[in-house]
């Protein structure tokens, strides 16, 4: 038992150590894509502009949460590295950011911390699968989470789902990935977010 602590221990220390470089080398820092994990990194424009959105919406001492979207999260952190965000995902690869991760499976959305429960002011959410059972899971913890503004960027075809499960309308800004994917992406939510791309 004292070796197991003492293990945990180690990783944990080692975690941090490697989240304070990691922080510290941001602007070159990236982690490829695990496509057996369904991941397809948005381009610098899409990060650029969701994460500048973000923290808009989020304020000086907002918190924003990240929902199977990891790569906005280097985005986010090179804008204003003081704001609390919180990256919920499945691939532990990113236990590298240390606290501010969390892991995440959305076949158990309400599997969070309570006290996660309307702590952000905003949550943007990108499920990895289009299936009306991932969505939807994913949607019951995007509003466990939200104080209220929600971006979900998914499937154009996903619309009318999206519409029933989290009460947002496609916005006219087209999220664009690194490798050009063959679905349709568009960008959901439930307030204004053309207002903040000016």
């Amino acid at each position: 038992a004292l070796q197991e602590f003492l293990n945990e221990q180690n990783d944990e220390i080692t975690r941090d150590i490697l989240g304070y470089q990691i922080q510290n080398n941001l602007q070159d820092f990236d982690f490829k894509e695990d496509w057996q994990l369904s991941q397809f990194w948005y381009d610098d424009e899409t990060s650029h502009t969701l994460a500048k959105a973000a923290v808009a919406v989020a304020g000086r001492t907002g918190k924003i949460a990240l929902i199977s979207c990891p790569s906005l999260y280097k985005h986010i952190r090179l804008i204003d590295e003081t704001l609390e965000v919180a990256l919920l995902e499945y691939d532990r690869r990113f236990a590298l950011f240390g606290k501010d991760y969390i892991y995440y499976d959305y076949n158990f959305p309400l599997n969070l911390d309570r006290q996660l429960n309307s702590r952000y002011d905003i949550v943007i959410l990108d499920p990895p699968f289009l299936s009306e059972e991932c969505l939807t899971k994913s949607a019951t913890s995007a509003k466990f989470l939200a104080k209220d503004k929600i971006i979900l960027c998914t499937g154009t075809i996903m619309e009318g789902l999206a519409k029933q499960v989290l009460n947002v309308t496609r916005s006219q800004f087209v999220p664009r990935h690194t490798n050009n994917l063959a679905n349709e992406f568009s960008c959901f939510t439930n307030y204004n977010f053309d207002e903040y791309l000016g």
